[in-house]
This record gives structure tokens, C-alpha cells and sequence, in this order.
């Protein structure tokens, strides 16, 4: 089997469950060392033993990505632990309340913006700079065809994702002369905890994908591993779209 991340480090936050869990297993898998990083009351421990009963390498490091002081401790964590670090996916991310927007409590709006987008932020801060002492690296975050296409009644998570984009672009833009590519995944209606605890709403959007189904955690790990590969090489400040094609239907 082919081991394209044999000898290179890689960070996943939201990695306790869903595509972080996913895109853990399957970057460990093709040869990286993996730090698995989330809350505390995330399945940590499970993402971390189904990696070594598969014969892989990982570590467990609880943190909450809304705190930059505890995102840094963990990416320091990971240079003690690994020497260093070489690639990162950001896939923590909230949902939030389901809420027209003059009835959006504003702890739920700074809530779901600390995490999505202010999480990020920290992530990359500390990740960037790890990476600017190896001379090179590659950063996936995980946006949301909901950036393009919003859901209704998900003003702060749609607000959010779409800052990322932005965040995801100028990134890229600021640090691909140091070597290091910045892209974005978008996933469509992917079978997780989160889109689970959407209940009827998820199901319906469910319906309307051309594809005919939702999408499993492990096809959108795929495009990660794919964007954090040598293969995209000359990918850098993109959106890569996994969708089963739901913005090819009209709004």
C-alpha cells in the first residue's frame, strides 16, 4: 500500500467524530502521524484506538479550538510529541440554533462564530507558524456548500462559513511564497452527529441531492487527504466542492 504521508505529521481538529474522525483514520492510514484533537467530551479515545488497531500512529490532545492559548499549547504539543508539522485539516465546527436572525440569541451568534471562525483562526495562527520553521506545509478547512447555498434560518453558521472562505483565501494568498497551500473543503449533506441532530431539516435537503444520498464521512476525508497531498501540489487559495451535486439545483 501506498504511504503518500509516511514521515510527515498531521493535525485534525474535530477529530472525536464525523469528517474530523474520518480524515484522522484515513491521513494515519496512508502513513502520517496523526494528533487527534478535540473536546474533552469528544470520542477522542476512540478516533486514536481505531487508528492503532490499524497499525497507525496517533495521540489524543483535548483542546477548544475558541481558545487560541489552548490551540497553541496543542500545536506545541504536537512539535514535542512528532518534531514537527507538516499538515492540518480545521474540521471543528457548530451548527448552531435553527432561528430567523431578529430572534438569534447573541450568545448562540458568538458562540457559533468563536468556533467556526475564530477557531479557525487560531488554528491556522499556530499551525502557520509551526509550519514557517519546516519551509513548507499544506492547511485544509472545512467550509460548506451552506457558505453558498444557505440554509434558512442558519444565520450565524452561514455567516461564519463564509468568513472562513474569505479567511481560507487571503491566507493562502499571504503564505504561498513560504511554501505553505491553504484550500478549502465544502461538503455537502454529509451523514455526521451534526447533520443528524438537524433532524427533519436535514433529511429534506437529503432528498434533493442529485446524487440521491447523503454523503459518508469518508468521502469527504478523501478530498482533504487529497488537497493535503503532493498530488495538488499547485493547489493552493481553492475551494474544493464535495457535494453530490446539490449546487446544481436551483435555489
Amino acid at each position: 500500500m501506498s504511504l503518500p504521508f509516511a514521515g510527515r505529521t498531521c493535525l485534525v481538529t474535530g477529530a472525536g467524530s464525523g469528517i474530523g474522525a474520518a480524515t484522522a483514520e484515513l491521513m494515519a492510514e496512508r502513513g502520517a502521524s496523526v494528533a487527534v484533537v478535540g473536546l474533552p467530551t469528544d470520542s477522542l479515545g476512540d478516533t486514536v484506538a481505531a487508528i492503532d488497531k490499524a497499525g497507525g500512529t496517533a495521540i489524543a490532545i483535548e483542546a477548544d479550538v475558541s481558545d487560541a492559548v489552548q490551540v497553541q499549547d496543542a500545536v506545541d504539543r504536537v512539535i514535542s510529541e512528532f518534531g514537527a508539522l507538516h499538515c492540518a485539516v480545521n474540521a471543528a465546527g457548530i451548527s448552531g440554533q435553527e432561528v430567523l436572525l431578529h430572534e438569534e440569541p447573541i450568545e448562540d451568534w458568538n458562540r457559533v462564530l468563536r468556533v467556526n471562525l475564530f477557531g479557525v483562526f487560531h488554528c491556522l495562527r499556530a499551525e502557520i507558524g509551526a509550519m514557517l520553521r519546516v519551509g513548507q506545509g499544506s492547511i485544509v478547512n472545512i467550509v460548506s456548500v451552506q457558505a453558498t447555498n444557505p440554509l434558512s434560518k442558519r444565520t450565524a453558521y452561514t455567516a461564519s462559513k463564509f468568513g472562513l472562505t474569505g479567511l481560507t483565501k487571503v491566507a493562502a494568498k499571504d503564505y504561498a511564497e513560504h511554501g505553505i497551500r491553504i484550500n478549502a473543503l465544502s461538503p455537502g449533506i454529509t451523514d455526521t452527529p451534526m447533520m443528524r441532530a438537524g433532524g427533519a431539516q436535514s433529511d429534506q435537503i437529503a432528498a434533493f441531492v442529485p446524487i440521491k444520498r447523503v454523503a459518508e464521512a469518508i468521502e469527504i476525508a478523501r478530498g482533504a487527504a487529497f488537497l493535503l497531498s503532493d498530488e495538488a501540489s499547485y493547489v493552493t487559495g481553492s475551494e474544493l466542492v464535495v457535494d453530490g451535486g446539490l449546487l446544481l439545483r436551483p435555489t
